[in-house]
């Protein structure tokens, strides 16, 4: 006869927890907007306090997931010379791709708060710098980055959010083009290169 005390299982290892992994579960929970910690541990399978010790709240957690989506949009060379438009088409259609993927993110982006200034500091000095090698004045690139922004997010959210106008926000591509087309910024009335 076995006695019940020396048969139950030993708890094993505990379960790895790395912000990849965070990121993962939370984007794979669905809406970021209704998704509790608690939930996200449960994903994870541990306790809330284990997840607690990589992220404090709701905000850490969006600031995570920033960091983690803004490493995988970002290329890994940054813009060059003159030639900003390839290089921005690629970092949109990869904000485009990584942003709508996460349920909620590109709405929660569109609305006033507190950005991850590490993570959106970096796509923020690399747009600028596009803009700055192909020719803007510092102040007008600084405009550019964020018409650049505000337009793809706001476009993104949109996604997320359909308005009910009859009719469908334009295809990413159109609305790409039109945008980055008007780029970078210039003084109203002065002629275009």
């Amino acid at each position: 006869m076995t006695d019940a005390a020396t048969t139950r299982q030993r708890p094993g290892r505990p379960a790895q927890i790395s912000r990849e992994r965070i990121v993962d579960a939370a984007i794979a929970a669905g809406n970021l907007d209704t998704l509790t910690m608690r939930a996200l541990a449960a994903r994870l399978g541990v306790t809330h306090g284990a997840l607690y010790r990589w992220v404090k709240n709701r905000d850490q957690l969006f600031d995570l997931i920033s960091e983690v989506v803004i490493e995988r949009i970002l290329p890994p060379e940054g813009p060059h010379g003159r030639s900003w438009r390839p290089w921005l088409t690629r970092v949109a259609w990869a904000m485009h791709d990584q942003f709508l993927a996460v349920p909620g993110y590109a709405t929660r982006l569109s609305r006033p708060h507190r950005h991850n200034a590490r993570s959106f500091g970096r796509v923020r000095e690399e747009v600028i710098t596009a803009f700055t090698n192909a020719g803007a004045e510092p102040g007008l690139a600084e405009q550019s980055w964020y018409i650049f922004i505000t337009s793809v997010v706001g476009w993104l959210a949109t996604q997320e959010n359909p308005l009910d106008l009859g009719h469908s926000a334009p295809r990413f591509d159109l609305f790409l083009d039109v945008l980055l087309r008007g780029l970078p910024a210039r003084e109203p009335g002065a002629e275009r290169h």
